[in-house]
């Protein structure tokens, strides 16, 4: 077996299979190159069936000189369930990583705004540039309902339910999950879809997409980064800020304001609640009003 053959197989099983994200499935690709170059540099010559445990911990020992100790269990990550694929398919009976262990590089803690904060980056937006009412609608869609960024580029007209105070998102895994809407980003999707997006020209495949750039055609991912970038230099913030920033900032407002943290999990899509704990961690004064609101002895 080769091993362009046994990538493109494994690219195929985690995009129908698992229903993995493009971005997700490159990223797993190109560790997968990392380690067909070291093989190639060191002219070591194995194949997918046949490469052994001392090789691939070699090749992890020369990258944890390049790359830091996330990037190592990321990479560690991806090479273990290529093997597991390759296991899974009756190619080989052992997995070369399973004696590997992975850096502990502990969990980090997601970087918020504050509610003043959000209201002053929304405000900075120039109202009067052509882009100016979609990017404030952009705004108020992600932060309104903790989306991921290729959540909201990928949202469609018809995943817009108003009258119920939903909209449909389509997650990780093209998992399909539905998220309360704030009047006021519905408020702002309206007076978009209504009054600039109905004078641009839709592409074809992009009818139904909600945000268009000025060529009808979907937003990438790097055109929301970029919106909020020049946002931050605009305001002269130091801290940087991403599309994350904004669902981060709304999972830990809700948290803060009393929600339930099983509700916020459904919202965001997670699948385990221990992903969702970590917006504990970011305001402790929480788990203190949960304590005295609801303890026996307060």
């Amino acid at each position: 077996m080769k091993w362009q053959n046994a990538i493109r197989d494994f690219q195929l099983f985690l995009k129908i299979e698992r229903g993995l994200s493009k971005n997700t499935i490159d990223s797993y690709s190109r560790d997968l190159e990392k380690l067909l170059i070291y093989l190639e540099n060191h002219k070591v010559i194995y194949s997918p069936i046949t490469i052994d445990e001392d090789t691939v911990q070699n090749f992890i020992y020369d990258i944890a000189k390049k790359v830091n100790p996330r990037s190592q269990a990321r990479i560690i990550s991806g090479l273990r369930s290529f093997f597991d694929y390759l296991i899974f398919e009756d190619y080989r009976k052992t997995n070369p990583t399973d004696l590997i262990e992975a850096p502990k590089i502990g969990r980090k803690l997601p970087d918020t705004l504050s509610e003043d904060e959000i209201n002053q980056l929304i405000s900075a937006i120039d109202l009067s540039h052509p882009q100016g009412e979609r990017n404030r609608t952009i705004l108020e869609t992600m932060y309104s309902c903790g989306l991921r960024v290729s959540e909201l580029i990928n949202l469609k007209i018809s995943d817009l339910f108003f009258d119920e105070g939903f909209i449909r998102v389509i997650g990780k895994g093209n998992k399909q999950r539905f998220v309360p809407i704030h009047d006021n980003a519905q408020k702002y999707i309206l007076l978009y879809i209504n009054n600039i997006r109905n004078h641009i020209t839709a592409q074809k495949g992009f009818e139904d997409t909600v945000f268009l750039n000025r060529r009808g055609k979907g937003l990438t991912r790097q055109m929301i980064f970029i919106i909020l970038k020049d946002l931050s230099i605009k305001l002269e913030w130091t801290k940087k800020i991403s599309p994350h920033t904004l669902r981060h900032s709304f999972a830990t407002h809700l948290l803060k304001n009393g929600a339930d943290l099983r509700a916020i999990q459904q919202m965001l899509g997670h699948e385990s609640i221990t992903t969702t704990e970590v917006y504990v961690h970011l305001d402790k004064s929480y788990l203190k009003e949960v304590v005295e609101t609801y303890h026996p002895r307060k």
